[in-house]
C-alpha cells in the first residue's frame, strides 16, 4: 500500500477513472463531486469497471479490497492535507482556474497541484493559485484505467523537483509519460482533435458517411477507432473547447472548428454520454 493521498475534484468519466488507478495501484484516494449524484454514479462505475478487469484477471487484489482505497468526500475540505491534488472537471478555463485557486488553499507544504485539462495553458492556470511553483499538468486519456500513457506539462513556473516528482508518480501506476511544453493542445491533442475536425468537415462536404469515413480510418490507417467514433467518444463539446483553443491560441485558420461540429454541440448532441452523436448509442 502507498502512503500517499490523492485528493480528486470531478468524478466524471475522467475523474471516477483517475480515482480507479491510483486506487489499483495502493494509494489512499479521496474523491469529491459538488454533485452527489454523480459521485455516487463515478463511484458505481469504478465498481463496475473493476469487476470486469477482475473477472479477466487483470488485478493484482479484489475489487472490494481496491474500493476500500476510494474515500467519497461530501466537501472540498476533505481534500485537505493531500500529498498530490488533481482537478478533472469539465474543460473550462474559468471553471479551472476558479477550483486550482481553492484546491491551493488546502495543499501543505509539499502537496503538488495537477489539472488533467486537455489543451488549456498550464501557465495560465498555475497563476490563479497561491503556488504556481507547484502546478503542472497530468493529461490522462481515456478510457484512463486501460490507456498506458500520460501527458506531463509544466508551467512556466513549475519546478524541476514538481516535475520529477510527478513522473515517478505516473510510474508507480504503470504507465508511461510524455513531457510537453505548454502550448495550445499539448503534443496529443495538437495532433489528435484537428484530425477528428477534419474528419467532421469530410462528412460534412459529403464526402463520405459516417461509417464509410470511420472504416476508411480504421482499415486504410491501422487506427483502432474511427475518428468520429472516437470524437463521441471524447465528447463533441469536449471536441470543439479544444479546437476553439487551438484557434484562439495560433490565430491560425487551419484549427476552425468545423460548423457542424458547432451546430451538434449546439443542439446539445454530444456523443455517447447523451446517447447520440455521429452514431446512437443505447
Amino acid at each position: 500500500m502507498n502512503d500517499q493521498t490523492v485528493g480528486i475534484v470531478g468524478a466524471g468519466q475522467m475523474g471516477a477513472g483517475i480515482a480507479q488507478v491510483f486506487a489499483c495501484a495502493g494509494y489512499r484516494v479521496r474523491l469529491h463531486d459538488q454533485s452527489e449524484s454523480m459521485l455516487s454514479r463515478g463511484l458505481k462505475s469504478i465498481e463496475a469497471s473493476l469487476k470486469k478487469l477482475e473477472s479477466k484477471g487483470y488485478l493484482n487484489n479484489t475489487t472490494q479490497a481496491i474500493l476500500s482505497q476510494i474515500a467519497p468526500c461530501q466537501s472540498i475540505e476533505e481534500l485537505a492535507g493531500s500529498d498530490l491534488l488533481i482537478e478533472a472537471i469539465v474543460e473550462n478555463e474559468a471553471a479551472k482556474a476558479g477550483l486550482l485557486q481553492k484546491l491551493s488553499t488546502l495543499c501543505h507544504e509539499n502537496t503538488i497541484l495537477a489539472t488533467n485539462t486537455s489543451s488549456i495553458s498550464i501557465t495560465r492556470l498555475a497563476q490563479a493559485t497561491d503556488i504556481p511553483e507547484r502546478v503542472i499538468g497530468m493529461h490522462f486519456m481515456n478510457p484512463v484505467p486501460l490507456i498506458q500513457l500520460v501527458e506531463i506539462i509544466p508551467a512556466y513556473t513549475t519546478t524541476p523537483d514538481t516535475i520529477q516528482a510527478v513522473k515517478t508518480v505516473v510510474n508507480t501506476l504503470g504507465k508511461e509519460s510524455v513531457l510537453s511544453t505548454d502550448r495550445p493542445g499539448f503534443i496529443v491533442n495538437r495532433l489528435l482533435i484537428p484530425m477528428i475536425n477534419e474528419a467532421i468537415f469530410v462528412l460534412e462536404q459529403g464526402i463520405g458517411s459516417a461509417e464509410e469515413i470511420d472504416k476508411a480510418m480504421v482499415m486504410g490507417c491501422a487506427q483502432p477507432i474511427g475518428p468520429l467514433s472516437l470524437a463521441d467518444m471524447i465528447g463533441l463539446d469536449t471536441c470543439l473547447n479544444i479546437m476553439n483553443v487551438l484557434y484562439a491560441g495560433f490565430k491560425d485558420p487551419k484549427y476552425r472548428p468545423s460548423p457542424l461540429l458547432v451546430e451538434m454541440v449546439d443542439s446539445k448532441i454530444l456523443g455517447r454520454k447523451t446517447g447520440q452523436g455521429f452514431f446512437e448509442y443505447n
